[in-house]
């Protein structure tokens, strides 16, 4: 089976920061997702409430929560490093390109 990748104009397939986007979003959309069918079930009034699917649902919304809120914690401290990253990559880019004038340049 063949993959279909997006392709830019060197041919060259999306890079690091692209899956790191994309996956973070789609990670998002999950978890939206989640929440939704979760309270559907929960405000719907489908199960009892003493019955072990409506205290499964109950648990299940509140682990997805903690979760949330510990993911939410960390969020500042992986924008930060990413920042950096990103800062680091600039200037490495910056430096190349600087190399390479320096060695084709010509006196006056």
């Amino acid at each position: 089976m063949k993959s279909i990748q997006t392709l830019n104009r060197r041919g060259q397939t999306g890079g690091l920061v692209t899956g790191l986007v994309m996956g973070v979003a789609a990670l998002v959309i999950a978890v939206i997702i989640a929440f939704i069918i979760i309270s559907t079930l929960n405000n719907a009034s489908l199960l009892t409430d003493l019955s072990a699917e409506a205290n499964a649902t109950d648990f299940l919304a509140g682990n997805l929560t903690e979760g949330v809120n510990s993911v939410a914690s960390k969020i500042p401290t992986v924008l930060l490093i990413a920042a950096i990253v990103l800062i680091l990559g600039v200037l490495a880019v910056l430096v190349g390109v600087w190399s390479k004038m320096r060695m084709g340049g010509g006196s006056i």
